[in-house]
């Protein structure tokens, strides 16, 4: 770990411990803020402007509050650089529109402050890999950005540049950003969402034939290897979470489909082994993103609901020791629109979903994907979602 960083005083760390005990037992009902491209926040009229943003994260925490939510998972680290006060990488330009210029304020510190004095956890999301987004080069990146002290630690695929999750370098930095967080914040969860291994493009291999060639490890098959690279990170991060502030959560949300279908998976495509990570007891919340209706004839929503119930459930008959929750990502922002299944058109599918969920004893909560979209409302969303609570 860098040596430059503070260790943790104990008062911080009561304070810590406080906040989680009473929060701990409350059924989970999150909503991720997302501020890649200014998504959910800041606005693009915000960004520059501090007391706008505050003033912006005010209302979408209040109305949020106001519905029912209790767990904030608030983007901080969307490509490799920081909506915090880091001591590794560059304020994020989401926030100044320029990467490493600071704003007049730490927003995650106010967020996390903002969220606790209303009762709410705040997960800090990281995205582990990603430098760049696909439509925005990497002209912009500060100078003190990591990509340009370090460029062996990196490779391109299509038009984005990410981490290299083969070298040892790369697993080192992102603990160390983890640590880097641990130390300075009240932070109640590390969170991190879909992005591991980039999402396949046709036609075109991921470039690290050589890497492997180079160093194997043992493995004779890629693909065994790829998901390798992926379980060293995240046994890495936990450890690192157990060692600093073994309170404070890890959770992952995956994409929906884990290792069997006719599409995309975890297993296949992103490398990712989610229930291995379950099984070794390194994560503490599964939150499957499960942004398909129920009936749909690919991927049918109940059906993916009670496959990840009845994994979780198979691992803890298994070692009665684990104590990984299962939460379930839920997608409002599909509600309404004009070119979506009729099922999303019709009635209120978040509804209808929250309240399968219920019959599934696994099923501890669900997360809303994303925060502006829930809020506009579609189909009275947010007043359904504030009865079934109240239920």
């Amino acid at each position: 770990m860098k040596k430059q960083l503070i260790t943790i005083l104990a008062i911080g760390l009561l304070s810590t411990v406080n906040c989680q005990l009473s929060t701990a037992q409350q059924p989970f009902r999150g909503a991720w803020i997302a501020t890649v491209a200014n998504i959910d926040w800041p606005s693009r009229e915000a960004v520059g402007n501090d007391s706008l943003q505050q003033e912006e994260m005010c209302f979408l925490l209040d109305s949020l509050h106001a519905i029912g939510i209790n767990a904030v998972i608030f983007q901080v680290r969307p490509t490799a650089d920081a909506l915090y006060r880091s001591h590794l990488e560059p304020w994020s330009h989401w926030l100044t529109g320029k990467q490493g210029k600071a704003p007049g304020y730490d927003p995650l510190e106010f967020v996390i402050a903002e969220c606790h004095r209303r009762d709410m956890e705040l997960h800090a999301w990281l995205n582990p890999y990603r430098v760049n987004l696909a439509a925005s080069g990497i002209d912009y990146l500060a100078p003190t950005h990591v990509f340009r002290q370090h460029r062996d630690w990196f490779w391109r695929y299509g038009t984005q540049w990410y981490f290299n999750p083969a070298l040892p370098q790369t697993r080192e930095w992102i603990c160390d950003v983890v640590y880097d967080i641990l130390c300075h914040y009240d932070i109640d969860a590390i969170h991190m969402d879909d992005y591991f291994y980039p999402y396949p493009i046709a036609n075109q291999p991921l470039p690290d034939a050589a890497d492997f060639a180079r160093d194997p490890r043992g493995f004779t098959d890629i693909r065994d290897w790829r998901r390798d690279n992926v379980n060293l990170a995240i046994q890495a991060i936990s450890e690192t979470i157990r060692r600093t502030k073994p309170f404070v959560q890890f959770g992952i949300s995956p994409f929906g489909v884990y290792k069997d279908g006719s599409g995309l998976t975890n297993y296949h495509d992103l490398y990712a082994d989610v229930l291995y990570w379950v099984e070794q007891g390194w994560i503490d919340y599964v939150l499957p993103q499960l942004y398909w209706h129920i009936g749909n004839t690919r991927a049918d929503y109940a059906t993916l609901a009670q496959w990840w119930a009845n994994a979780v459930d198979s691992l803890s008959t298994i070692n009665s020791q684990l104590s990984t929750k299962l939460y379930i990502g839920l997608a409002p922002y599909h509600l309404g629109g004009k070119n979506e299944p009729a099922a999303w058109r019709e009635g209120n599918e978040i509804a209808r979903q929250m309240r399968l969920n219920r019959t599934i004893s696994t099923i501890s909560g669900e997360c809303f994907y994303s925060t502006r979209p829930l809020l506009r409302n579609p189909l009275h969303v947010c007043d359904s979602i504030k009865a079934i609570y109240h239920e």
